[in-house]
């Protein structure tokens, strides 16, 4: 394209000069102007100069500024040819309109920012409000796209969602309203559930038809890659009250729990809560692993699983809700959704009274009575010395091949009898007396560091459990005691490892698994015998999912990274949306509580874009939009974004442009005193301000 030399300094004063543009490709030149001139018709009633074409050569004639603003158009009109893009009269329209507007933005620039391109349909901005919404979306965390209907707010942040999907930026996208409309509640409707929230949720549908290959949105949303919910079914991630959190210090029940307070993550370290939401009374479902382990929690809350499937092509975890899985628990024979083992725990370090290889030797013995000097049978030389070895102050005496006592070596002192240290630690612990049948392991060794821990279970292991050598990786460890059973089995799960109960006769047998990098056993013998059969990998998969009646419920948000927390039998699960593009729509109809509620969901790696019409709430009467209030509290704050749209961000038919700005006039009016200059006759009659009609 060639043009003119610039006007002289007598033509810039204001007369009429003539501009010349010449286009050399004739191919261009036919697209510029449109079917049957279609395109040059609306340039020439949208603009001030006259334009007249001939040949390849368009001359535009009119005052300087009417002639720049020509050559502007034309200029980008040109470049949108050159990039392959068809020109349409509403396009045309709307390029005129944003070099009139004057804004920094040029229009070829937003109307070439491709965001998805499906079935020979591109999804981009077509207005500069609607690129500076795209753009705000890629930079900040939480973007609000307000204004209204047909800017596109919702239909781009779902373009944006899809997009970060496809390039794996995040793993799921939920999409939410508020299930408000004019008054109804979802209750008095008639149908199913799905039958009541699918009006409220059908423009969502849509939208992502319009984005994805139909065939594979139901696989999409079955996996828990997309989730389409109202607000009401985000807020219940929630177990009960008296649902058990483990913290550094032990357990504790989550509706104790308070921001700020400490509870273990799945790496086994100390994270804290920074939010507690009560959920009121909601229905509960018991969620059970295979190797026993259970735990309460509603249809909404949230688990990380991993499928065979997932693992086998090397996918990551999804997050699923509880009701989700019901009913989809097995594939054939195998169970289907393998839950995350935690970490080995460090719970707070304390100092104890006898040392904890020595403790589980002693707990492996028949009996720990403190009627007489302590007493240790075993036939391995190799487990006496240790225990020897174990407990400063002891010389071991062997009275048989089997049978050795603990005698204190400063038994008496000048003739004063000296306590037996071991009788002594015993004794504080409350162990003295105990039985085979009564045995346990003491608090202080359970919650403390996982290397004491792992050397009580090491001295119960050396003592009494055995490598299972045709069934690999399993360990059997028998007792009589229910007692010292839960607790071997909570040793066992703290370490990262999963144990199942099964009975023999009238004893307990524990099978337990380890993961890699945890020696389970110190005496030589054993030890040889359990690495050559390996140590496997320890799993743990949801076996059972049965309604358990309703309570009062409450969730909690924590700091981890993965969100994740433990809680009953060291269940690892979490409630909040990480990785996630998460959409809420029609925000104007959220409450306050709502908001905040919505807002504070945010996990790691996670988006938000909230879209809603300020002007159109269906709320009750005397209810402030959630929508209204946030931008009074989160206006400043770093990373939160509010993105505006106007009138002139319409995309739909131009009389809904009209219309919005008709609606606008009348609410400022009915805002003013009455008065003379509040009659419609003294207003303008052009549409909008601006912009030639």
């Amino acid at each position: 394209m060639t043009t003119s030399p610039p006007p002289s300094a007598a033509a810039a004063a204001g007369a009429r000069v003539q501009t010349k543009i010449t286009i050399a490709d004739s191919q261009h030149m036919v697209n510029l102007l449109g079917a049957r001139d279609d395109i040059l018709k609306l340039i020439e009633r949208s603009l001030s100069s006259d334009i007249h074409v001939r040949g390849n050569e368009i001359t535009i004639s009119g005052t300087p500024a009417d002639n720049a603003l020509a050559e502007r158009v034309f200029a980008e009109l040109l470049e949108l040819v050159q990039k392959g893009e068809t020109l349409t009269v509403d396009a045309v329209r709307r390029v005129v309109g944003m070099l009139e507007q004057g804004s920094a933005e040029r229009p070829a620039e937003v109307h070439t920012l491709n965001i998805l391109s499906q079935r020979g349909r591109t999804i981009r901005p077509k207005t500069i409000g609607q690129k500076r919404y795209v753009d705000a979306i890629d930079v900040h965390t939480i973007v609000f796209g307000i204004g209204p209907a047909g800017t596109g707010k919702t239909y781009l942040a779902m373009a944006k969602a899809v997009q970060a999907l496809q390039a794996k930026q995040v793993n799921r996208i939920i999409l939410t309203r508020p299930a408000v409309e004019a008054g109804e509640r979802l209750g008095f409707l008639p149908g199913t559930l799905y039958d009541k929230i699918d009006p409220y949720l059908r423009p969502l549908y849509d939208a992502l038809h319009d984005m994805l290959d139909p065939d594979s949105i139901p696989k999409l949303m079955t996996a828990g890659t997309i989730e389409v919910a109202p607000l009401a079914y985000m807020r219940g991630r929630a177990q009960p009250l008296t649902a058990k959190v483990l913290t550094p210090d032990g357990w504790r029940p989550i509706g104790d729990l308070a921001v700020g307070d400490l509870v273990v993550g799945s790496d086994g370290l100390p994270t804290p809560v920074l939010g507690v939401y009560p959920q009121g009374r909601r229905p509960v479902y018991r969620v059970t692993t295979q190797d026993g382990a259970s735990t309460l929690a509603c249809g909404e809350h949230l688990w990380t699983v991993r499928t065979p499937d997932d693992r086998s092509h090397g996918r990551p975890s999804r997050v699923l809700q509880t009701q989700e899985m019901i009913g989809q628990l097995r594939r054939g024979y195998l169970h289907r959704y393998e839950l995350p083992l935690v970490d080995p725990v460090e719970f707070v370090p304390q100092e104890v009274p006898i040392d904890p290889y020595a403790l589980g030797l002693l707990l492996g013995d028949d009996c720990l009575t403190t009627s007489t000097t302590p007493s240790f049978s075993t036939a391995d030389p190799e487990l006496a010395q240790a225990l020897e070895a174990a407990l400063p102050g002891i010389e071991l005496y062997r009275e048989t091949d089997v049978d050795s006592v603990l005698p204190n070596e400063s038994g008496s002192r000048g003739g004063v009898i000296v306590a037996n240290p071991v009788t002594v630690a015993l004794r504080e612990i409350g162990l003295a007396g105990t039985r085979s049948d009564t045995r346990f392991v003491p608090e202080i060794y359970r919650f403390n560091s996982a290397a004491v821990r792992l050397a009580v279970l090491q001295g119960l292991l050396d003592s009494a459990g055995e490598p299972v050598i045709q069934r690999t990786g399993r360990i059997h460890y028998p007792t009589c005691s229910s007692r010292l059973r839960d607790d071997v089995v909570f040793l066992v799960r703290s370490l990262g490892g999963v144990a199942y109960v099964g009975h023999r006769h009238d004893a307990y047998v524990l099978g337990i698994r380890l993961p890699d990098g945890l020696q389970p056993f110190r005496l030589r013998r054993k030890q040889a015998a359990y690495d050559r059969c390996g140590g496997g990998r320890p799993m743990r998969f949801i076996d059972g999912i049965e309604p358990a009646g309703e309570a009062e419920t409450i969730c909690i948000q924590v700091a981890a990274a993965d969100s994740l927390y433990v809680t009953d039998d060291l269940i690892v699960t979490h409630n909040t949306l990480n990785d996630a593009f998460i959409i809420l729509d029609e925000a104007q109809n959220t409450t306050p509580e709502q908001m905040k509620m919505f807002l504070t969901r945010l996990g790691f790696g996670s988006k938000i874009v909230v879209t809603g019409d300020i002007t159109q709430v269906d709320l009750p009467g005397g209810t402030r939009s959630g929508l209204h209030v946030v931008q009074e509290i989160l206006d400043g704050v770093e990373d939160v974004h509010f993105a505006r749209l106007s009138s002139a961000d319409v995309v739909r038919h131009r009389l809904v442009s009209d219309i919005v700005d008709a609606y606008a006039r009348w609410d400022e009016a009915q805002q003013q005193p009455a008065g003379p200059t509040s009659l419609p006759g003294n207003r303008t009659a052009h549409g909008r301000s601006g912009r030639r009609r």
